[in-house]
């Protein structure tokens, strides 16, 4: 019997293998592709994602295959051109990552298998679910590869196999919402001679979109162009090509034949509920939206950043799965569909981002698991996202941010005011005596006063904050939610 199987493996259920794979969870990662997807699909990365890829280890090769930043050039129907983004930023000692990254989905996913790898994983592709039972103790799970049938007797199934999940069906869980057959567009890599890769091209017309966007670390520019009722929806190189033309006005920019290419329609839905006993679902199996905003990719690994630290610690936990990320993803729904709403309006992608939309602001600020002494009107509340801090001088004589030091899927306890015996279980940081905070970042960015204690989360989220230094009520607290430990090693 293995601990977890994984339904899927694109980026959701790879970061669930690679958080499973570091904190020594048993588990089958199962793919009913025969390889890799092609495509660029999604492609935009959010900066609280990249935290998510720091602490896996793999933040620096997806920045090397990406572009920070990206400028974007939009033209209007009217020939007013508007560019959008390329200015330098202030550093800010609190987020490491300030804007989102630009790079092919299928280059994220190449680099989550790779760490996998390293971890001692590996996908298994041409491996479909064919249904599963589930008693209060097990699932079975009925699964093919090259025609031989397999049972995987497993404790949890967790289906990221996409939109048309076989695990969401299995589990009979309804999956609410509207396909919007009105609403498509054709999006396709392609090469394109005459045109600079220097910044996402977009023109708006008023029969629709159509955008350019270099796809970093490869010759290919990402296509997108709307389609309206009565349009030609072909995926012809034709039409693609008459398409640029008409909206953009530039007869001198030339296609090459698709490399990948795809009709999205609109499809929002959220499912009812995230588990069904001993199943659960992540990613796109459990919502779906329009890629205004870039959220899609991004909100999916993050539910199996979720999962994976509560799977790694206790099954007390896993209720509070759904409890923290449906709101979330009906936030994003939300988020998703204003946007949507603008681009049909301006006949063109809105780019510009904020708090939301990087995912810097999303909390769990409701959640049981998350508790505080400080006032509601206090900036930094359990639940937030857990701030970096820069210059940061260890006790070794090393200069380190803060991401460094609380990352790995440990709880880090941090102490700003007197030494404390550590609580077992806890890496314990003794702000005083462990580290030198030479220009006060970290106890600016924690608000933290004389005996301020904070409980990070194995995912980067605090779970307790006593500015009253009440170690036994942060611990007592701690103890919900499965501090010390992992499941690999307990069970």
């Amino acid at each position: 019997m293995t601990e977890v199987l994984i339904v899927g493996a694109g980026p959701t259920g790879l970061t669930l293998a690679c958080v499973l794979a570091r904190d020594g969870v048993p588990f089958r990662l199962i793919e009913a592709a025969a390889g890799p997807q092609p495509g660029s699909r999604g492609k935009g990365i959010q900066p609280r994602t990249l935290e998510v890829f720091e602490d896996l280890g793999i933040v620096d090769r997806v920045l090397a295959d990406g572009r920070v930043g990206m400028p974007v050039q939009s033209v209007g129907s009217d020939g007013r051109v508007e560019k959008i983004g390329g200015e330098p930023i202030e550093e800010r000692p609190d987020v490491p990552y300030q804007l989102g990254l630009i790079t092919p989905e299928w280059r994220i996913e190449e680099a989550l298998r790779l760490r996998l790898a390293e971890f001692g994983g590996a996908v298994e592709f041409g491996t479909a679910l064919t249904g599963f039972e589930q008693s209060d103790d097990e699932v079975r799970a009925s699964v093919v590869r090259g025609g031989v049938v397999e049972t995987v007797e497993a404790r949890w199934l967790v289906g990221c196999d996409g939109g048309h999940s076989v695990v969401r069906k299995q589990a009979g869980i309804a999956f609410v919402g509207e396909t919007l057959d009105d609403v498509r567009m054709i999006v396709a890599d392609v090469g394109v001679a005459g045109l600079d890769r220097d910044a996402w091209q977009m023109w708006r017309h008023e029969e629709g979109m159509v955008a350019l966007c270099p796809l970093p670390s490869t010759d290919l520019f990402q296509y997108q162009a709307s389609i309206g009722p009565g349009q030609d929806p072909g995926l012809t190189l034709a039409n693609l090509q008459e398409i640029l033309v008409r909206r953009s006005g530039r007869s001198d920019l030339r296609l090459g034949e698709p490399e990948w290419v795809t009709l999205w329609r609109a499809n929002i839905r959220l499912v009812e509920r995230y588990r069904e006993g001993r199943v659960f679902l992540a990613g796109d199996a459990a919502h779906i939206h329009s890629p205004a905003g870039g959220q899609g990719m991004n909100t999916g690994i993050q539910d199996a950043y979720n999962l994976g630290w509560k799977l790694a610690a206790s099954p007390r936990l896993l209720d509070s799965y759904e409890d923290e990320r449906r709101p979330i993803a009906a936030g994003v729904l939300a988020l998703s569909n204003a946007r949507l709403a603008e681009t049909l309006v301006a006949k063109g992608i809105p780019i510009r981002s904020d708090g939301d939309t990087r995912q810097l602001n999303l909390n769990y600020r409701g959640s049981a698991l998350v508790w505080d002494d400080r006032d509601e009107t206090a900036e930094l509340r359990a639940g937030d996202r857990a701030p970096d801090a820069t210059d940061l001088l260890t006790t070794d004589g090393v200069w380190r941010h803060l991401f460094e030091l609380t990352g790995g899927g440990r709880f880090t306890l941090l102490n700003f005011g007197p030494r404390i015996d550590p609580p077992a279980g806890v890496r314990t940081l003794q702000v005083v005596d462990d580290l030198v905070d030479t220009e006060g970042h970290l106890a600016s960015a924690y608000g933290a006063g004389d005996h301020t204690l904070v409980l990070i989360r194995p995912d980067g989220y605090i779970a307790c904050i006593s500015d009253a230094g009440d170690l036994p009520a942060v611990l007592r607290h701690g103890e919900t939610t499965g501090v010390g430990g992992s499941a690999g090693r307990r069970r």
